[in-house]
């Protein structure tokens, strides 16, 4: 496999490196990304999203491309600037990586795209595997609009994959990286009355799932990106107070993440049972498919 990433500065983006035969990097500051991920990489080339399609140069020779690019959904308020920066990276970028893929001259055979689990939306109990229907909110219609575009890349005879990921567990940041300081004080505890589903995926796992797209050519279209196990968040509570020794009682109202968070709030109480089937009947085996031995492995080396 001879990939080409893209956001591969972020969280996610170095496991994945990690992974790969001496990949190429597209990135809006190449001189940041080589001191950063150089060593990873054969190449970093210059490409902003927002501008118009990767140069040429970068597909010389690639056969997958993996694309994370992304603006953040959980730093800062949602006001309307934001909201437009979120669908814009995601939208207009996918639009401009794809128009690159159409051009080369020698396509790559399969485009794995990120999405998100905000594709469905706040869904109670249901289970949720890749064939249930999209939600009407505005994470959920900024999925569809980023998994169309990355669809488009089929004419061009590229097979794609959209993995739709949940929260991203792992040592150094991400979404766990927010949540250890009040725990680690005491302070921890569930949203709300804690029952609404948690989906999760440690991030060597996801960093795998990506290889599998890639790799398995029966797999097209939406793929959940999540552990077989997801968990309601009273009980993923429980368990990282349990892994860091602290207590974790104090529920945290909606009202007051709302005043924090503005329309954000709403996404840290949705409610997500999803689940990876097709993940699962094209064979992947996940490395830690349960909550505990995911915080365990992450956690323990700086307990």
């Amino acid at each position: 496999m001879k990939a080409l990433v893209t956001g591969a500065t972020g969280f996610v983006g170095p496991r994945l490196l990690r992974l790969l035969d001496r990949p190429v990097a597209l990135s809006r500051d190449p001189d940041r990304a080589r001191r950063t991920i150089g060593h990873l990489c054969d190449r970093i080339i210059r490409w902003d999203p927002m501008q118009g399609p990767p140069p040429q140069e970068a597909f010389s020779g690639i056969d997958t491309v993996l694309h994370l690019a992304g603006e953040s959904v959980a730093e800062g308020r949602w006001t309307a600037e934001q909201k437009a920066r979120i669908r814009d990276s995601r939208v207009i970028g996918t639009r401009n990586l794809v128009q690159g893929i159409v051009q080369a001259v020698v396509k790559p055979r399969v485009l794995v795209s990120a999405s998100a689990v905000g594709y469905y939306g706040d869904r109670g109990d249901e289970e949720l595997t890749e064939s249930a229907a999209p939600a009407d909110d505005f994470l959920a219609r900024v999925c569809v609009e980023w998994e169309r575009e990355a669809h488009a890349a089929e004419q061009a005879g590229v097979r794609v994959v959209c993995a739709r990921t949940g929260i991203v567990l792992g040592a150094g940041g991400g979404a766990l990286g927010k949540m250890l300081l009040p725990f680690k004080l005491g302070a921890g505890g569930p949203l709300g009355n804690g029952r609404q589903w948690m989906p999760w995926v440690h991030v060597a796992d996801l960093a795998r799932l990506y290889l599998h797209a890639a790799d398995t050519p029966s797999l097209s279209g939406p793929m959940n990106a999540v552990a077989p196990n997801p968990v309601r968040n009273a009980d993923f509570t429980k368990a990282l107070a349990r892994q860091l020794h602290r207590p974790a009682f104090l529920p945290a109202p909606y009202f007051g993440l709302r005043l924090a968070f503005g329309e954000f709030a709403k996404v840290l109480f949705a409610s997500q049972r999803v689940v990876p089937k097709v993940a699962h009947d094209t064979g992947f085996v996940f490395q830690y498919p349960d909550i505990v031995a995911a915080l365990r492995e992450i956690l323990a080396p700086a307990a």
